[in-house]
This record gives structure tokens, sequence and C-alpha cells, in this order.
């Protein structure tokens, strides 16, 4: 008996008969770790894109990730996982969006001017750009220079959960123009007035939201029960 048991501790230690048994081998990821991390961050940014008001179809958030691999690769191209997505705007031109990935190289402002030049003929009014290294500050600097674009920066370790739907985390909902209004009259007051929430909050860029805009923030719990406060962006 100890014979066997000896051996088959030699057996695990050198590798031999370690093999998942067959009830758990569904629950193993066999894939590649850099195609789990673009299928989870590209899903976060649909999810933020389709909560900011884009038309996001059910079926690309319903993609799994066996069907991810499937769509993309197991070493997905970068090309490939870009999102583009507009919203028509009665009288005036459709507001649109695009999505750009970048791997692990450092991103310099070399690597900015050529992606800009490759997409500044689309007229885009949105742009996010998702990171997996540091940007250099003359590349932060010359993103200042796309005026007319807003641009948002994200590193790819950013989007792997979206924070939103933490069990901790209360509902925001932006105010509109006119809600925000009747607010400030309802209450005699002006947005320094209200509680802050700065714009590099993490909810807050993560709704893409602008200072001077006004969330309505719901809290839920079992012993202070609903309870609604509002934070203006600062």
């Amino acid at each position: 008996m100890e014979a066997e048991m000896e051996a088959e501790m030699a057996d695990t230690e050198s590798g031999e008969g370690s093999a998942v048994p067959e009830c758990l081998s569904s629950f193993v990821d066999r894939g590649s770790v850099e195609s789990h991390r673009y299928f989870l961050a590209r899903r976060t940014l649909l999810e933020m894109i389709r909560d900011r008001g884009f038309p996001v179809p059910d079926d690309e958030l319903a993609l799994t990730l066996p069907a991810f691999r499937s769509k993309f690769g197991d070493q997905p191209k970068l090309d490939d996982l870009r999102i583009s997505l507009s919203i028509p705007c009665k009288g005036s031109p459709p507001k649109k969006l695009l999505v750009i990935f970048f791997g692990t190289e450092p991103f310099k402002l070399s690597t900015l001017r050529e992606m800009y030049g490759a997409v500044k003929q689309e007229n885009l009014t949105n742009l996010i750009l998702v990171l997996q290294s540091k940007m250099t500050s003359k590349a932060r600097d010359g993103v200042k220079e796309i005026s007319k674009i807003k641009v948002e920066i994200f590193q790819i370790t950013e989007l792997l959960v979206n924070i939103t739907k933490h069990v901790l985390m209360p509902k925001h909902e932006l105010l509109t123009t006119d809600e925000k209004q009747d607010l400030l009259k309802k209450y005699n007051v002006g947005e320094s007035q209200f509680p802050r929430m700065l714009e590099s909050d993490p909810v807050s860029r993560y709704h893409g939201l602008k200072k001077g805009q006004i969330v309505k923030v719901t809290y839920e719990g079992e012993l202070t029960g609903s309870h609604v406060t509002y934070r203006c962006v600062l």
C-alpha cells in the first residue's frame, strides 16, 4: 500500500497522472490568456458604449469566450477588435465613436500621429484608446491637439471588470439638461452646492461624463433602504 502511494506521489510530482478529471475539464480555460483579456475588455467596452446610448447588437453582448475565440482566434488581431458605432442626431451630423486596441509596445507620439492620420477622415466625435503599456508624456500632450474629438484613454486592466455591476455600486443616472435645470430650481441652488464627483472618477469615466453634468445616485441597502442623492461632475 505504501509503495503504491509513493508511486502515485512520484507520478504527480513528475507531471504524470495529473490530468484534469473529466468532471472538471469544462471549467479549465485551455485558450490563451491574451484572448481572455481581450474578451473581457471588449465586453466591458460594449456594455459601456451601450450605457452611453449607442446601439450595441444583443448578439455582440451575448458573445461567450469560446465564441469570441472562434470569431477572432486565440491570438486576436488588434484591427479586428475595433468597435465602430454611431448615433443619428436630428439637424446635425451623427455622433460617431471608434474604439481602437493597441499592443504592448510603448504608445509614443509617432503612434498617435499614425493612428490619427488613419481615422481623421471618418469624422469621429468620440475616440477611445485601449492601451497595454504606458503613454509617453509627448503622446499625452499630443492628444490635447485633437481638439475636435473627445479622446478617452483606458488601460486594458481597467476594463477586465465592469465596475458598475459590482453589488456595492449604487446606480448612476445622468440627468438631461432640462432635468438638471428643474433640479436646480427645485432646491434653489447652484451647481457648486451639490456634492462633487470628479471627472476622473472611475464611474464618471465609464459613463463619459463632462464637467457641469449632474448624476442621480440611487443607493439600495437592507438597513438604510432606498435613498437618492445628486452629484455634480467637476
